[in-house]
């Protein structure tokens, strides 16, 4: 084949690197919410509950879903990931929680656009929120609920719900994972009725 031109080692070498990012691409992660969990209605006189923002171990302070392991191991979920820093998640789903629970109260957060003094303060501290090897997911919360009326009248407990997934798989995860803040936002919901 006469005129043909066969690439040389510098034209295979060129051709190789052109080709190396998008072998070297990693996938698309999949993001993933938490969702708002029904639960039982509880009224109220009207009221104004600010909830604060919630704090999270920095264990979990990261866009990877973490899973526990064996023993004190843990382990990230790579590619599947928080749509948004955790603290902030959990934060707006158990706003959304307490509303649908509390619909006689306005439910405002720290870190939202509106403003507003609560009459109720609520503080929550995550200690723990993953799934273990049995796919059990275990939520350990300190809860503080406060009057701003009464400064001394302050209630302050630990929440710990469990629930089990459904299955192995992250979206099963993730539901639980919301079901499991629905109990936290149900003890909420409770304490600020109290």
């Amino acid at each position: 084949m006469r005129g043909a031109r066969t690439p040389g080692r510098r034209g295979l070498a060129l051709l190789g690197l052109a080709l190396l990012p998008a072998a070297c691409a990693s996938p698309e992660p999949s993001l993933y919410r938490l969702l708002p969990a029904p639960g039982p209605v509880r009224r109220t006189r009207p009221l104004t509950v600010e909830l604060r923002q919630v704090s999270v171990p920095g264990y979990l302070d990261r866009p990877e879903i973490i899973r526990a392991g064996e023993g004190a191991r843990l382990r990230s979920l790579g590619n599947e990931r928080w749509a948004e820093p955790l603290g902030d998640l959990l934060g707006s789903v158990l706003a959304e929680n307490l509303a649908l629970r509390l619909p006689d109260a306005t439910v405002v957060t720290e870190g939202g656009a509106l403003r507003a003094e609560g009459d109720v303060v609520v503080e929550v501290d995550v200690q723990r929120f993953e799934a273990g090897s049995a796919n059990v997911v275990e939520l350990v919360a300190q809860v503080s609920v406060r009057s701003r009326a009464d400064r001394e009248r302050r209630t302050t407990r630990v929440v710990r719900a469990r629930r089990a997934a459904t299955g192995p798989d992250t979206p099963a995860l993730v539901g639980a994972m919301s079901a499991a803040l629905g109990e936290v936002a149900e003890a909420v919901a409770s304490m600020v009725r109290g």
